[in-house]
């Protein structure tokens, strides 16, 4: 053992002489070894092995908010359809609320399953390595920064989440409602994912408000299949459901909107980081978050989807996740 310990406190003494002789600085957040150089760690394959792979948490609050959100999600959907719509004697109201409420369900669901699955900006684990630093080709006195952490070097603006177990490169927050974090690459989907479930809620409620309006004209046994007592019981959980979640996430919906147009992460933010990179125009940080101009492809989730891809993968050998 006290070899061993040995031979590698030498190794770090070398790798610390080589990156002194050629210039750079290496900073850490706490003092921490650099990652020996028989441990395999090549940042390129890492990248593409990721990118190949199906990204999913493995953080047991995180998969029950999930479930839960889409449980909610469902029995919005349930009471609409089953408690208010099909029941209504007008043909035209059912079919276009109905039409109408389904579709933003989906486009909920999408959102919330892009967020969930898709990486958010990982930085690779353990690439703090003497090859990978000398491929960086960094100019004499530039200051490289390395998290103690996940082992890995840390880009501008990257920060550690504690429940990925990675640095996410401009991370927003750790939401568990989508199991992941928001970051760089995700953003997009969250964004959509509050937008389209405070829309969903808001028309949830105006649904619900018809609806008690028209039984209390008429007769509460006309209006629905199910018994009154059940119909008004189904009716209010809907609206505390509906009038928590358009709350909730109507303001996070605007709290990203001012991030990005902003260009500052909420945990800039919270922080009070001062910023060291140029900020960007309010309409590009848009366009650089949704992508392109401005079309109806900001608006939908399943952009950018490669069905096929991980179809044939999960034909070969079944989908990989990544932790």
């Amino acid at each position: 053992m006290e070899r061993m310990d040995e031979r590698l406190h030498h190794l770090q003494g070398q790798v610390w002489k080589i990156m002194q002789s050629s210039g750079h600085r290496f900073r850490d957040v706490e003092h921490h070894p650099l990652l020996p150089e028989n441990d395999n760690y090549d940042s390129s394959p890492l990248e593409a092995d990721m990118a190949e792979r199906v990204w999913f948490i493995r953080d047991g609050c995180g998969m029950v908010c999930a479930v839960m959100t889409w449980m909610l999600v469902l029995y919005a959907d349930f009471v609409v359809t089953f408690v208010m719509l099909l029941p209504s004697k007008d043909f035209w109201y059912s079919v276009i609320n109905g039409v109408i409420f389904n579709c933003l369900g989906v486009l909920a669901l999408a959102s919330h399953m892009r967020t969930m699955l898709t990486d958010p900006g990982a930085v690779p684990k353990g690439n703090a390595t003497k090859e990978y630093m000398e491929s960086l080709q960094l100019k004499p006195g530039e200051v490289i920064y390395k998290c103690p952490k996940c082992c890995s070097i840390k880009p501008e603006r990257a920060h550690h989440c504690s429940i990925c177990k990675r640095c996410i490169r401009k991370m927003d927050h750790h939401c568990p409602w989508v199991n992941n974090c928001v970051g760089e690459k995700n953003q997009r989907f969250f964004v959509l994912f509050t937008m389209y479930i405070a829309l969903i809620s808001a028309h949830a409620l105006v649904l619900c408000g018809f609806q008690f309006v028209s039984c209390v004209r008429g007769q509460w046994t006309v209006c629905s299949n199910f018994s009154p007592p059940v119909t008004v019981i189904l009716m209010i959980f809907l609206c505390l459901e509906g009038l928590l979640f358009l709350t909730f996430t109507a303001v996070m919906f605007g709290t990203q909107l001012h991030s990005i147009c902003n260009d500052e992460t909420e945990i800039e933010r919270l922080k009070s980081e001062k910023p060291t990179w140029e900020r960007r125009l309010r309409w590009d940080g848009m366009k650089s978050v949704f992508g392109g101009q401005p079309s109806l492809l900001w608006i939908n989730p399943f952009a950018g989807l490669h069905i096929r891809r991980h179809l044939l993968r999960g034909r070969k050998g079944g989908p990989e996740f990544s932790v």
